[in-house]
């Protein structure tokens, strides 16, 4: 039975909190169209101008390394310039870098536009986007937040995937690259109109902050390299940056940049691989959501070691089940896609919990670059893989070997994510 309280709050309007969630969302499915591109690309570009598997993969794991490495600085930009500002910059840059890449001819220009300024672009919208909106914006249903923005890469994949790969087919990657560059320029004009940097912008309070409760005083945060010389003093962020870091190997830098080559290589079509890359998609909505409520509810030390432990052994699977094809690469699609990102709510949770709320975004903008850094490793190391050994067997047999690692760190390093307030002072000591 509703209480007076409860029924009062079912009756008011949407609080707005959901309206910047919901602009995030877009914004950050926008970035992942944009980051599945380059997968897609990379046939295309080999086959049209002669390049190398291994140098196409070296300015993707220069784009992934940016997108992680801006993601502490964009946090304390955001601090002060404000959401809305650093997210129009950005996808400003994101559009017109990917629009004038259909007139590129050389290396160069593919690594300038779609390794450093993409990746520049689509760092500032990064899961740090997310841990901020999150953590400034909401009070309760945090971790159910976080899974449904987490779920926004998921879905991206899902919208764009499987139109790119029939625009590469047919017209060409120039097409493809086109409807992402307009993509990015609609939602350009949805945050102009509706982002909102703090929840004091639009009259209220973060969503579920009780009315009688004091404002609590505005907690600056600290520097982003001020934050990382204190936070790398603790236990706690080498375990979630070194676990973070497997994390990203394992997703965007292997599975996300290569599976379609991978799959190309047995004989599979890249329009089949996009297909399966959209199915992990529409499990990794589900998964990361169900992970965002769980973690709610339930430690994230144990579900981080479950989510690592699975992922690991759907890997160590992986060289046998692209060979049969078939039902186990669909059954593969499903489970690794229920495990994509699932990791991020409760290493968000952990974060929280280790250096306090108003270094959520700072610390995890870090822990971020570590998953992004394992990423751009694992994307140039499977195309050097590939390029020296013919193959992926190997690329995918040490990711697998690492997710297991990863997976039991969090049931042998409890004391580690204890909290530890952090103090400018802390950097100095």
């Amino acid at each position: 039975m509703l209480t007076d309280h409860e029924r009062r709050k079912e009756s008011r309007p949407l609080h707005y909190a959901w309206v910047v969630a919901g602009i995030t969302f877009l914004v950050m499915l926008i970035t992942a169209g944009v980051r599945a591109a380059p997968g897609l690309f990379m046939v295309p570009l080999e086959a049209e101008f002669g390049w190398t598997r291994a140098s196409i993969s070296a300015a993707v794991a220069v784009n992934i390394a940016l997108f992680g490495l801006i993601g502490p600085f964009a946090a304390s930009v955001m601090d002060r310039w404000g959401l809305r500002r650093v997210v129009l910059g950005a996808l400003a840059l994101i559009s017109s870098a990917v629009a004038l890449s259909t007139q590129m001819s050389t290396e160069w220009q593919f690594f300038v536009l779609w390794g450093i300024v993409v990746g520049a672009g689509t760092g500032v919208t990064a899961m740090v986007l997310a841990a901020v909106v999150a953590t400034r914006w909401f009070d309760a249903r945090r971790g159910l937040v976080m899974g449904i923005l987490s779920a926004a890469n998921a879905t991206g994949q899902l919208i764009f995937l499987q139109p790119l790969a029939l625009a590469v087919e047919g017209p060409g990657w120039r097409t493809a690259a086109s409807i992402v560059a307009g993509a990015a320029a609609v939602v350009f004009v949805l945050v102009w109109l509706f982002m909102k940097d703090r929840p004091s912008d639009a009259g209220v309070r973060p969503y579920g902050q009780a009315a009688d409760l004091p404002a609590a005083p505005a907690t600056k945060p600290l520097a982003p390299l001020t934050a990382l010389a204190a936070a790398s003093k603790t236990r706690a962020f080498w375990v979630l940056a070194g676990t973070f870091f497997i994390c990203g190997a394992s997703t965007n830098g292997l599975i996300g940049t290569h599976l379609i080559s991978a799959c190309h290589d047995v004989g599979i079509t890249p329009l089949r691989s996009a297909q399966l890359l959209a199915v992990m998609g529409i499990f990794d909505i589900l998964g990361t959501t169900a992970s965002g409520w769980l973690t709610d509810r339930y430690s994230a030390r144990h579900l981080l070691f479950a989510y690592y432990s699975l992922r690991g052994l759907s890997l160590l699977f992986l060289p046998a089940t692209l060979l049969e094809g078939g039902m186990g690469l669909g059954v593969f699609a499903v489970f690794y896609g229920l495990d994509w990102i699932a990791t991020v709510p409760p290493t968000v949770k952990l974060t929280t919990e280790a250096f306090g709320r108003e270094n959520t975004g700072v610390i995890y903008g870090w822990i971020g670059a570590s998953h992004q850094l394992g990423a751009s490793m694992a994307a140039l190391g499977a195309g050097a893989i590939r390029t020296e050994l013919g193959d992926y067997r190997m690329a995918f047999l040490i990711a697998g070997v690492l997710c297991l690692v990863a997976g039991a760190s969090f049931l042998l390093v409890a004391r580690s994510l204890r909290p530890t307030p952090l103090h400018p002072a802390a950097a100095a000591a």
